[in-house]
């Protein structure tokens, strides 16, 4: 295990660093002079010269990669041309809305996906079984900006059952922010649970046709042992890897969601950022979503030996 954990280190760090080049290369192959896209069309000269000699663009382009890039390993991702402030800094302060609202997301789709996604293997063929297909199917093809204004129309501003938008005030409590992520998270888990409850039902499906499961069943074993402990151990690994995808595109891709609810995620940021032409704040989101997509898609892997113990890498 020990061999592999270190693999999957160096691939890691290959990964990032590639991230890196990616990130260097965009304001480079934006066409014009990065520094006169960055300032808009009613920058001087001289403000896009200084600005072009403030990001280091007037020296080689070799200078310039070895410097952004041992920048970025020393935690520097430059400084936000709006906000004025380091781009680390600036993630930071909006990082806490995202993680929770991708947290609260996945653990609704899984309250959601999983329990339908077991039984409806267990009776297969039966109208339970169809009904959560075709639901699944449903909730998949439907937008999440479409089933959020609905939510946001109905249950908030009808029903009055949730805050409609918005992160609370700064005096507001942590108690009383998360409330106001509760019903983006509901619309984002009933968008991502159509894939888990499809990889929850096909991998239990292949597991409770297997032969030691008629042998636990002709042993006397009740159905819910067999179901729970022997079936549903054994199908882990593949929701494990659906769940662990699912929780990666939910901190990299939850802009429509957050553009709908007003919340000031990551998401939100980049949209403002592509606007104000703030490439130092695209490009560090970039990395840092980036680095915490491979270190999830890691800890995926890592579970999977936790979970069944006869996996071998």
């Amino acid at each position: 295990m020990t061999r592999y954990v270190l693999k999957r280190l160096v691939g890691m760090l290959v990964v990032i660093f590639l991230v890196l080049t990616i990130a260097f290369v965009i304001v480079r192959l934006a066409p014009g002079d990065p520094a006169a896209l960055m300032l808009g069309p009613e920058a001087t000269p001289e403000e896009a010269a200084e600005l072009r000699t403030q990001l280091g663009l007037d020296r080689p382009i070799a200078v310039q990669y070895f410097a952004f890039v041992s920048r970025a390993v020393q935690g520097d991702l430059g400084t936000s041309l709006f906000f004025r402030q380091p781009v680390t800094e600036v993630l930071a302060g909006r990082a806490e809305p995202t993680i929770f609202l991708s947290l609260f997301s996945l653990l609704f789709a899984l309250i959601i996906a999983t329990p339908i996604g077991i039984y409806a293997a267990y009776r297969r063929g039966s109208f339970l079984d169809q009904a959560a297909i075709t639901t699944a199917m449903l909730a998949a093809s439907v937008p999440s900006f479409w089933t959020g204004l609905m939510f946001q129309r109905y249950l908030a501003t009808d029903l009055g059952w949730f805050p409609a938008s918005g992160y609370g005030g700064p005096d507001a409590s942590f108690l009383d922010r998360m409330g106001y992520l509760i019903l983006p998270s509901i619309v984002l888990g009933i968008v991502n649970s159509a894939l888990i409850l499809r990889f929850t039902r096909a991998s239990m499906l292949d597991i409770l046709g297997e032969d030691y499961v008629r042998t636990a069943r002709s042993k006397g074993m009740g159905e819910a042992r067999v179901v729970l402990r022997h079936a549903l151990k054994n199908a882990a690994i593949p929701i494990i890897t659906v769940v662990g995808l699912t929780f990666a595109l939910l901190v990299s891709g939850a802009v429509v969601t957050e553009r709908v609810f007003n919340i000031p995620g990551m998401g939100n940021l980049v949209v403002s950022a592509v606007l104000r032409r703030d490439y130092p704040v695209i490009q560090g989101t970039l990395i840092v979503v980036a680095t915490v997509y491979v270190l999830i898609n890691l800890i995926t892997d890592l579970l999977y030996l936790l979970v069944d113990k006869r996996v071998k890498y």
